[in-house]
């Protein structure tokens, strides 16, 4: 059973910026895809971000140019970036991560959720 830690959400100001973390743990086989997705009040949730163990990283057109997502495979922790934020950036973000616990068998688990607010 995988376990995810989510940290640095918080209250910016437009323009400014914040990194979330989120770190895994409990894996016992290959944790694959990394990703972020946000859900603000009343809508849908939504892919932010996601990495993929071979490389491949895909951006929600809403926050190309302005997030990156990043991932450090030896901690098990993939990282948000976020710069020049904007009020509809605000929503509960949410760590996502897939593993592969066989090379047939995988699970997706979510973590808990941090709050980005942006306002000034």
């Amino acid at each position: 059973q995988v376990q995810l830690v989510e940290s640095g959400g918080g209250l910016v100001q437009p323009g400014g910026s914040l990194r979330l973390s989120c770190a895994a743990s409990g894996s016992g086989g290959s944790i694959n895809t990394m990703g972020w997705y946000r859900q603000a009040p009343g809508k849908q949730r939504e892919l932010v971000a996601v990495t993929k163990s071979g490389g491949s990283i895909n951006y929600a057109d809403s926050v190309k140019g302005r997030f990156t997502i990043s991932r450090d495979n030896a901690k098990n922790t993939v990282y948000l970036q976020m710069n020049s934020l904007k009020p509809e950036d605000t929503a509960v973000y949410y760590c996502y991560v897939v593993e592969y616990y066989s090379s047939t068998n995988a699970a997706g688990y979510w973590g808990q959720g941090t709050q980005v607010t942006v306002s000034s």
